[in-house]
């Protein structure tokens, strides 16, 4: 039995981690399909047909999969997942809302941000906020899975030409619609993909302060993340929240600023390639985990930085 993808796009483009859950499905069995499901999501469904290693793409096009809400994502998954060994989606804040749904309605426990397959049945995942990994090993005859995107390689976006099929809606349930959402634009790259970031923290004072980490994000091409206590504090809006209750990254550069590293901030970051801290406080635990620490004033040292650059 092949192991199932779903899809995160946007109906024009697939999204990163959606790679990255190729990778782990690969890992389970050798037949890896892809679920594009969406509204008008015909070009997302082509860039799926292309990522090497996947040999069928099954396509649902219908309005109520336009925002892939938990209900009707649910039922959708619930009626074809009989068919396979596993169903896996990214841990973002879309997969975390529909996967536990059709894992109810198949009846079996879902497997969170797993980092490492085993076996087609024994997974890695972490647990205390990143300081313990446990491994599970599950019975269930479907296994519904959600990857975290920061433990597998990207698959290759090109070098596949699986097959695409067109499959019915499944029955709506009815009890959800799509109201509205708010999306703040920006020309810098997204948190959950950018190779550089930049992140303040409470020593960050207030939220007027945060240009001047937007003016050195600029300058390096990165994406500005913060953590949960500037988030808390009203500094930044929560999309730009890093850590445990946040979104998880792994950036090749990341910058810490004014950040003092409590565990829940670390488990969202620490696998970075290359962490840089600025703090004054040269006891502040960011510096356990930083390649490069700098104790000085953030508010000399990042526009020193920034006018170097």
């Amino acid at each position: 039995m092949a192991a199932l993808v779903v899809a995160e796009h946007d109906n024009s483009n697939l999204k990163p981690p959606t790679f990255n859950t190729v990778t782990a499905a690969a890992a389970i069995d050798s037949d890896v399909h892809v679920l594009v499901a969406g509204s008008g999501c015909d070009a997302a469904a082509e860039q799926a047909s292309k990522i090497a290693g996947v040999s069928k793409v099954i396509v649902a096009d219908d309005p109520r999969y336009d925002h892939m809400l938990a209900e009707p994502m649910g039922a959708l998954l619930a009626k074809i997942a009989g068919d396979y060994a596993a169903v896996l989606a990214p841990e973002t804040t879309t997969g975390k809302n529909y996967m536990p749904r059709a894992a109810a309605l198949l009846d079996v426990a879902q497997i969170s941000g797993i980092i490492e397959v085993k076996s087609a049945d024994t997974f890695v995942r972490p647990i205390y906020a990143g300081n313990a990994m446990a491994t599970v090993q599950s019975e269930d005859k479907v296994k519904v899975i959600t990857v975290r995107a920061t433990g597998f390689d990207g698959a290759a976006a090109e070098g596949g030409s699986a097959s695409v099929e067109k499959i019915d809606a499944a029955d709506d349930p009815g009890s959800s619609k799509f109201v509205s959402e708010n999306l703040q634009k920006s020309d810098r790259p997204e948190l959950t993909s950018a190779k550089v970031i930049v992140s303040g923290g409470r020593g960050m004072q207030s939220g007027d302060n945060f240009p001047m980490l937007e003016k050195l994000a600029d300058k390096l091409g990165a994406a500005v993340g913060a953590s949960r206590a500037a988030v808390d504090a009203g500094f930044v809006p929560n999309d730009y929240q890093v850590g445990q209750t946040g979104k998880i990254v792994a950036p090749d550069l990341y910058i810490a600023v004014g950040i003092s590293g409590a565990i829940q901030h670390l488990a969202g970051m620490k696998d970075s390639k290359v962490i840089v801290a600025i703090n004054k406080d040269e006891e502040a635990p960011i510096f356990q985990v930083a390649d490069y620490g700098l104790v000085a004033d953030l508010f000399k040292a990042v526009p020193e930085l920034a006018e170097a650059l």
